[in-house]
């Protein structure tokens, strides 16, 4: 069996969010469709998988509201679903950015992926990751700074000490894994002052659906909030990338025969600090022993 993954965001106003979230779920329910939709004042924010007549059954229902006739969603396909269970949330933000920023309002300039690696290959362009350091571990586009945050809170803070040197004529792109912390990012930025913001518009797992492999910027695989953890640029699941069962960082095979990896205890990411420092001092160690038998010429004695 084929299935289809959909990922989606649409800001438009939901006031009658509990109503709106039991109606929803009842629509996956009907259609067999299972996955995590969040409701919030603001809009929807969603990844949902199911047999294809079913996924396109939800996405028509959707639709069909005014408020969201525009909304534009991403396919994928997988083999096996990604979702057990079928989770209609109430939230209070599509996502959380710990400041005001409403997209509604102001946003930056919306880049296609067929414009995306002309905008980014040039020198006078500031390329931003805004998704969190367990996703860009696992891929990223080229030039891209990497903010190395836990959580999408963190981002402000990263932005005034990094980026607000800058004059606010400095052209600045961002891009995430489907748009919508962009959507947040940008007008965060925006309200900064900055006045050339422009973000990929639906953003990497687009950028992989129309940019053919040879014409791609993009290094490595997409992280993905589902069981596939990650997708290849063809988008289909990965057959490399894992996840650490204590922390739940993202893994690659280096990190599982880093010797600091423990199956089901820890990995390089998490591991205690004394182990870390430890695995330092024995680097060193090696290091050190090999400079002086190489310098004293016993190494081949």
């Amino acid at each position: 069996m084929r299935y289809t993954v959909a990922t989606f965001y649409h800001f438009a106003p939901v006031p009658e969010g509990a109503k709106y979230q039991t109606a929803l779920k009842a629509a996956m329910h009907q259609h067999a469709v299972y996955g995590t939709v969040l409701v919030t004042p603001e809009g929807l924010n969603a990844t949902i998988a199911g047999e294809p007549t079913g996924v396109a059954a939800v996405l028509a229902w959707i639709k069909a509201d005014p408020r969201f006739a525009t909304m534009e969603h991403k396919e994928s396909y997988t083999d096996k679903l990604p979702f057990l269970r079928s989770k209609v949330k109430l939230k209070k933000e599509t996502i959380s950015l710990g400041v005001y920023a409403n997209p509604t309002e102001m946003v930056g300039e919306y880049v296609t992926p067929q414009d995306w690696n002309a905008l980014i290959s040039r020198d006078d362009v500031i390329v931003v990751d805004t998704r969190n350091d367990y996703e860009v571990h696992l891929g990223v586009f080229a030039r891209a700074l990497n903010p190395k945050t836990r959580t999408f809170k963190d981002f402000p803070a990263w932005v005034k000490k990094n980026l607000l040197r800058y004059k606010k004529d400095k052209a600045i792109a961002m891009y995430c894994t489907g748009g919508i912390r962009c959507e947040k990012s940008t007008a965060y930025l925006k309200q900064l002052g900055f006045d050339k913001v422009y973000h990929l518009k639906g953003g990497i797992l687009k950028y992989l659906e129309e940019v053919p492999p040879d014409q791609s910027l993009w290094q490595g695989e997409c992280f993905v909030f589902d069981d596939r953890v990650a997708v290849d640029h063809n988008l289909q699941a990965s057959t490399h990338a894992t996840l650490c069962q204590h922390c739940g960082h993202s893994l690659v095979a280096k990190d599982l025969s880093h010797p600091l990896y423990r199956h089901q205890r820890q990995c390089p990411h998490c591991a205690p600090a004394w182990h870390k420092t430890l695995y330092r001092g024995q680097i060193l160690w090696r290091n050190t022993k090999d400079s002086l038998l190489t310098k004293w010429g016993w190494r081949n004695a």
